[in-house]
């Protein structure tokens, strides 16, 4: 299994809860943060952060490459693994890529942090992530503390540089507020450290389980 794997499926499920979120008007499910951003948004030359690939569309190995960052022939090789694992399988109807969510979840909770550890880095410039993103922000920073950032040459925030899950994870948030606090919520699990880790599983489980 390789990282870009992981945030496929993130992509899959995030993909999920939009289609599904008309359905699911006025049901109470969990909700992700997204009024909130940790990058400028006037020096992007032109890089859209909506998304580009909407419906039917946003399935495409195309639109999957662009809301990523995976190539195509990356993004089919994911799958293919996925598949083998029992981590994803076509929905039967229309094709679609659909997540074990609970085996996606035992994976991130139990072997994430052993298979693709982190640790915080010297000082950069980057996208909030762990603690100091939306979904965990002002839960569990203390004073003191340095923010844990994603380098980004867009980014806003000065922080301790923490390795992303994919290369690509700083430019495909800016276009998925959902992925965004799903991949935070991972970093703080694969950093390991007991307080931040359990919260975040504790929040990734409503998000996965409790699909809308």
């Amino acid at each position: 299994m390789k990282s870009q794997d992981i945030l496929l499926l993130l992509k899959l499920v995030s993909l999920e809860r939009q289609q599904a979120a008309a359905v699911a008007a006025g049901r109470d499910v969990p909700a992700i943060p997204h009024a909130w951003r940790g990058w400028t948004t006037d020096s992007l030359d032109g890089q859209a952060e909506e998304p580009l690939f909407t419906g039917d569309d946003a399935y495409s190995m195309r639109a999957l490459e662009e809301s990523t960052g995976i190539s195509k022939s990356e993004v089919s090789s994911a799958l293919r693994r996925c598949t083998q694992v029992g981590l994803a399988k076509a929905e039967r109807g229309t094709g679609y890529p659909r997540v074990n969510t609970r085996a996606l979840l035992g994976f991130i909770l139990h072997g994430l942090r052993y298979v693709f550890p982190a640790q915080p880095g010297p000082l950069v410039r980057g996208i909030p992530t762990t603690y100091a993103a939306p979904v965990l922000a002002g839960r569990l920073l203390s004073a003191g503390e340095q923010a844990c950032v994603w380098e980004d040459a867009y980014g806003s925030v000065q922080g301790q540089r923490v390795e992303p899950l994919y290369k690509s994870v700083p430019r495909a948030v800016r276009r998925d507020p959902q992925l965004y606090a799903m991949l935070a919520l991972l970093d703080a699990i694969r950093l390991g450290q007991e307080r931040e880790s359990a919260l975040a599983g504790k929040l990734l489980q409503q998000y996965l389980r409790e699909m809308p």
